[in-house]
């Protein structure tokens, strides 16, 4: 089988098209909750920790790392991109964690954060992992938008490499959304629809941050930086948090160790 045709594609087309793929592994992961009603809080964590991993060193290898590269081939300081947009993209983020209504998962619905509401716990839920999947979506939009530029560090290979490792991350993500919703006493097809609906922002988000740094390529090496802080922000803020709450602690770390490993390999392998 041939990829030439994905590789002649529009950026735009191709960030669509990834999206697309990391929105169906999220869907994937959710259709579990036909199959189980519950899951090992054990397994939860590990893949919690997993995908804070996967975040982790998205962030540095497919973002961070060529924003600075970027930087110096667009002669400027090499850490200026990088550390104002990484600061931005976290402040975004913080920003958005305080004003939309979310509930992070293990915690009761008095801990809820943002703009009080009466909205129901499932929603709240639902709105948290919403939040962290718009970066992701960001991050894989942004990375196909740099095709466009024609600078020596964006690569395809690197674009599918953290297309891959998202999606991989997003399939224990879609589970671990949809099968507390089951424990909340929603039907299995309700859980479903609520588990993939939260990664439904990613091919938005991906479609505008591939336009944006397309029209505006000065951004780019920013816009690299900001989906590297709006994921690292994810990652403290909710993932390892969530991970470790029931003291599982090990094993979510080895999850972070394994999610780091796998997403390190997919870029240098491919990228």
């Amino acid at each position: 089988m041939t990829f030439d045709w994905f590789a002649g594609l529009n950026p735009i087309l191709q960030a669509l098209f990834a999206t697309l793929f990391t929105w169906f592994l999220t869907a994937l992961g959710a259709a579990l909750v036909f199959f189980f009603k519950a899951i090992n809080q054990k397994v939860l964590d590990w893949m919690l920790g997993f995908a804070a991993g996967v975040m982790i060193a998205a962030s540095y290898w497919s973002l961070l790392a060529p924003a600075i590269e970027m930087a110096a081939e667009l002669n400027l300081p090499a850490w200026l991109p990088a550390a104002a947009g990484f600061l931005l993209g976290g402040g975004f983020l913080w920003v958005v964690d305080k004003v939309l209504p979310h509930l992070h998962l293990g915690f009761p619905k008095e801990e809820a954060e943002g703009i009080s509401t009466s909205w129901r716990r499932s929603v709240l839920l639902v709105l948290a992992i919403t939040i962290h999947n718009i970066p992701e979506g960001l991050a894989v939009g942004v990375a196909f938008g740099a095709l466009a530029a024609d600078l020596p560090t964006a690569t395809l290979g690197a674009a599918v490499a953290l297309a891959l490792g998202i999606g991989i991350q997003n399939f224990p993500e879609g589970t671990a959304v949809s099968v507390p919703l089951r424990r909340e006493g929603l039907s299995r097809l309700k859980s479903f629809w609520y588990g993939q609906l939260s990664a439904t922002v990613e091919p938005v988000a991906g479609v505008f941050g591939a336009a944006a740094v397309m029209y505006m390529r000065p951004i780019l090496p920013y816009a690299l930086a900001f989906a590297a802080g709006a994921m690292i922000f994810v990652v403290v803020e909710e993932l390892i948090p969530e991970s470790q709450l029931k003291k599982n602690t090990d094993l979510a770390t080895m999850g972070v160790m394994s999610g780091f490993a796998v997403m390190m390999v997919l870029d240098v392998a491919l990228g």
